[in-house]
């Protein structure tokens, strides 16, 4: 691969509007194994798929909650986690967020949310990084499109979640029904039938959700009470 990761991110993915949420547009894929063989022809094995370049049911619930609902990050810090192709961030940047962080471990994706929020006009911080083991840096709503995919990644997500939780700030995910979810950690929001790519998915239509994780107060002697988020 000769070009940059934005050359790329333009050559690759072609700009086109969300299924579920069509004010926004992404540079996406239109089939999934010929642009992984491309990305794989540079890094690897090592190299993570191109989850950037696809707009994921549960980014895709996520982002069009924050749209109807754009009081829920109108004026506040946002922290977007593993961002992807950037539609989530870029969709609370849309209903008035002050500030929005986008981290993902794949540079690749950083070069997306880069080009995306470019082509839809807002900005967004993108940040390279694993930060699962820290913290949300001061957010006050922090948002994850679809991380609930195996169960070593549930377990660290989860963990975060409920130290930004801790730490003051609001949970919102985005979940296609995925198997890893802790379902008994939140309480569902809204639901949305979403267009997704067969290829992808195996259906057209995944019901996704909008979780909010029960708010967990700093502990006190070694013990913590949860309560509804508001």
């Amino acid at each position: 691969m000769s070009e940059s990761p934005a050359e790329f991110v333009r050559t690759y993915a072609h700009l086109s509007p969300v299924s579920a949420v069509p004010e926004i547009r992404l540079h996406q894929a239109a089939e999934p194994i010929g642009l992984w063989e491309l990305t794989e022809g540079e890094f690897r094995s090592e190299q993570p798929p191109p989850f950037w370049a696809f707009a994921w049911a549960g980014g895709q619930a996520l982002a069009r909650y924050l749209l109807d609902h754009p009081e829920t990050v109108a004026g506040r810090r946002v922290l977007d986690l593993a961002s992807g192709s950037g539609l989530v961030a870029i969709a609370a940047a849309r209903a008035g967020a002050t500030q929005v962080r986008a981290v993902d471990v794949d540079r690749m994706a950083l070069a997306a949310v880069e080009v995306n929020a470019e082509a839809n006009g807002v900005v967004v911080a993108g940040e390279l990084g694993d930060i699962l083991d820290g913290d949300a840096g001061g957010a006050q709503v922090v948002l994850a499109g679809d991380v609930f995919y195996s169960q070593a990644m549930a377990n660290r997500v989860l963990r975060f979640l409920i130290r930004a939780s801790r730490a003051g700030a609001r949970v919102l995910v985005g979940d296609p029904e995925r198997a890893y979810l802790p379902r008994g950690r939140f309480e569902a929001l809204a639901g949305y039938d979403i267009p997704v790519t067969v290829a992808l998915e195996s259906v057209r239509v995944k019901h996704s959700r909008v979780w909010e994780l029960t708010k967990v107060t700093p502990a006190t002697g070694g013990t913590g009470r949860r309560e509804r988020t508001g």
